[in-house]
């Protein structure tokens, strides 16, 4: 069994019995769920509300607190799991995709006594760039055709639409569509969607 924890004194030991009591009861996964939180409200806390009401929402895996690290799995589990950039709080999600019983339990939080947060408006935004990421994951990466290959289509067709209204206006109206900047969008188009 795996634990993984903050560096920074905030997540309570104290709690790793209940995580491996959960485990044992058949789990392959334990998410805390930091419930009375000691950090600021409205530059930590509110923050966090809002990001784990849409990761709950766009993951549809529901958690109140996806931001805790204070997390107990099986070995298997955490060897499955394939990590980037900042998606270590999408590990239940990314597990649950792969079919891992997840439950989430009461964990304490004590206040932070050293060091300083190293969230700041930078890491919201590649944590937000991570969860497009995870959720293509979980919904297309056994079918991406289905989401590139839609977006390719229409691409592709809104350049056939574009080339066809200029070949009528050349051949039909008689007028030249060289200096139209209309004529580049549409080979764009067409070639873009067939890229995708």
């Amino acid at each position: 069994i795996i634990i993984v924890m903050d560096g920074d004194g905030q997540n309570d030991p104290a709690d790793i019995p209940e995580l491996m009591k959960e485990i044992e009861e058949g789990n392959d996964l334990v998410a805390g769920w930091r419930f009375n939180r000691q950090d600021p409200f409205f530059r930590r806390h509110l923050p966090s509300l809002i990001a784990n009401r849409l990761i709950s929402w766009t993951t549809r895996v529901k958690l109140h607190d996806y931001g805790c690290t204070l997390k107990a799995m099986r070995k298997d589990v955490a060897k499955s799991l394939r990590l980037y950039g900042e998606m270590h709080r999408f590990i239940p999600a990314i597990a649950y995709e792969r079919g891992a019983q997840i439950v989430e339990l009461k964990v304490n939080h004590r206040p932070r006594l050293r060091g300083v947060s190293k969230y700041g408006i930078t890491r919201t935004l590649r944590v937000v760039l991570d969860l497009l990421t995870v959720k293509f994951l979980i919904s297309y990466s056994t079918r991406p055709l289905h989401i590139f290959g839609l977006l390719g289509m229409a691409m592709g067709s809104l350049g056939a639409a574009v080339c066809a209204w200029l070949a009528w206006v050349k051949f039909v109206q008689h007028e030249g569509i060289s200096n139209r900047p209309l004529l580049l969008f549409g080979i764009l188009f067409i070639l873009t969607g067939v890229q995708l």
